[in-house]
């Protein structure tokens, strides 16, 4: 790629499109609307628009540079059903995008939650019931330390580099979780064991 291209490129979302992908396949109905939280580089958005026809898929994130990547990436492919990145930010769900968002069929959110303060976990769940319909689906993709399943050596490593960068970061409990979703209106349905020890969760929309 040219030095301007603005696209950029993560190897774990090359890898885990796939299999992420075959579950959205099997839990989503054929058609439906789909707001992406954190879409980083986009080419989650990119796999999965393709992917997933009958869905309209929007694409978002807070940082500038992301919603570059995901733009260019878009352009490229030109898919009629990937809109463009709009900026959005689960801890200011007050602001003016926020607000004029609408309500969709289903919330992804891959690979935000150890990356970010545990209030995210929190904004996440409430962004998603305030912007899901009736009986809408949030999924959520990443790791997470499961309650009497052992932690893999690796997940162990990448929490203590995790919290070494930036104390506020971290794995998270999915008992704790999926506390906070339910306190939000989402009850949890379905949990998938992905590749490299991740999860995919499930939640619905409590009507």
């Amino acid at each position: 790629m040219a030095a301007t291209d603005p696209r950029l490129y993560s190897a774990a979302a090359e890898r885990n499109r796939g299999p992420i992908l075959e579950v959205l396949q099997r839990v989503l109905p054929a058609h439906g609307s789909m707001l992406e939280i954190a879409s980083g580089s986009g080419q989650h958005a990119l796999h999965f628009a393709a992917g997933l026809p009958g869905w309209i898929w929007q694409p978002s994130d807070a940082d500038a540079s992301a919603r570059a990547s995901i733009a260019a990436h878009a352009a490229a492919a030109k898919l009629p059903r990937l809109l463009p990145p709009i900026a959005l930010d689960v801890l200011q769900p007050s602001s003016a995008t926020a607000a004029a968002l609408g309500v969709f069929d289903a919330v992804f959110c891959a690979n935000l939650l150890h990356i970010a303060p545990w209030a995210a976990c929190a904004g996440l769940m409430q962004f998603a019931s305030r912007h899901l319909r009736p009986a809408g689906r949030l999924l959520v993709y990443g790791p997470f330390i499961v309650e009497g399943i052992d932690t893999a050596p690796s997940n162990l490593a990448f929490d203590r580099d995790l919290r070494s960068r930036d104390p506020a970061w971290g794995l998270r409990r999915l008992d704790e979780v999926e506390r906070e979703a339910r306190g939000s209106g989402l009850q949890a349905l379905e949990r998938f064991a992905m590749p490299a020890n991740n999860q995919l969760l499930v939640f619905e929309r409590v009507a």
